[in-house]
């Protein structure tokens, strides 16, 4: 009876815990970071930044204060954004590999309801108005834009969701590799990662409230701004919907990407001990047990 007792809440571990999963993000070890320079790191006025700011390989990040950080450090030329944009690097040419859905180039991204996908242009990319990304009602949806040239976003421009799948988008990705440099205009508001190339520089009151701004080669440029890697349904900043395969090559998130969130492992492990502990005692016990059977 006892052993039936310890199988059923080894059993039950897994049905009272479900299996709760986070996937790992292809920006590796830079989901930490809201702004990394390639240069420089320059601000000015009431910047609030929700994560770290770094920069590699220059060494210069200026105006903070007035701007401010929190959730994060300031990483100036260190082994940490180092890493960080050495795994930008990384993500940058995987995304800029994969297979896209469709071809935009020579439309504005204004006024576009966009589903899950990779989406390119064989120049620049500009967003007047508002861009719709539309998950479907899908967990683990994604957008890709990658853009051979720059990326411009006209004064109150937005990029926004809208059907979101059951955990409000939490593990969504938005990513943008802009093969240049990449220029939000005043009061934009902006979502997703935008990798680029050479530059970013955030206009006026500029934000990115789920995303990140990195710049591989040169400056990031900041005046009034708002940046956040954590949304507001709780979720690491539109940084999900994707992994790599075995090959390195950027392709969905699927079961093999997942791992068991701490709350999962913990009761699914102290059943299987408690269940381990009790047999190892009745094969000491031997022909007194033979009782306990079904």
């Amino acid at each position: 009876m006892r052993y039936k007792t310890l199988l059923l809440s080894t059993v039950l571990a897994f049905v009272c815990f479900p299996l709760q999963v986070r996937a790992i993000s292809i920006l590796g070890s830079a989901e930490s970071f809201a702004v990394l320079g390639g240069s420089t790191v320059t601000n000015t006025g009431s910047t609030t930044i929700t994560g770290n700011v770094g920069v590699y390989p220059g060494s210069a990040i200026t105006g903070f204060p007035p701007g401010s950080v929190s959730g994060g450090t300031i990483h100036g030329l260190d082994s940490v954004s180092q890493q960080a944009q050495s795994d930008v690097t990384t993500a940058y040419n995987a995304l800029a590999g994969m297979t896209y859905n469709s071809n935009l180039t020579g439309q504005d991204l204004g006024g576009l309801v966009l589903a899950s996908g990779v989406y390119r242009f064989a120049s620049s990319a500009q967003l007047t108005g508002t861009l719709t990304l539309d998950a479907q009602g899908n967990n683990n949806a994604f957008w890709v834009f990658q853009i051979d040239s720059a990326l411009t976003t006209a004064s109150g421009s937005v990029v926004q969701f809208t059907n979101l799948g059951s955990n409000a988008g939490t593990d969504d990705g938005v990513f943008w590799q802009v093969g240049s440099s990449a220029t939000l205009g005043t009061s934009s508001a902006f979502e997703g990662n935008i990798l680029s190339l050479t530059s970013i520089t955030l206009n006026t009151s500029a934000t990115i409230l789920n995303g990140r701004a990195f710049a591989q080669n040169g400056a990031v440029t900041l005046d009034g701004n708002v940046i956040s890697i954590v949304c507001p349904s709780g979720g690491p900043g539109d940084s999900g919907g994707l992994q790599y395969d075995l090959n390195g090559n950027v392709v969905p998130v699927t079961s093999s990407a997942i791992v068991p969130e701490p709350v999962t492992l913990v009761a699914i492990f102290g059943g299987i001990v408690s269940l381990s502990a009790y047999l190892k005692k009745a094969r000491y016990r031997g022909p007194a047990l033979a009782g306990l059977g079904a």
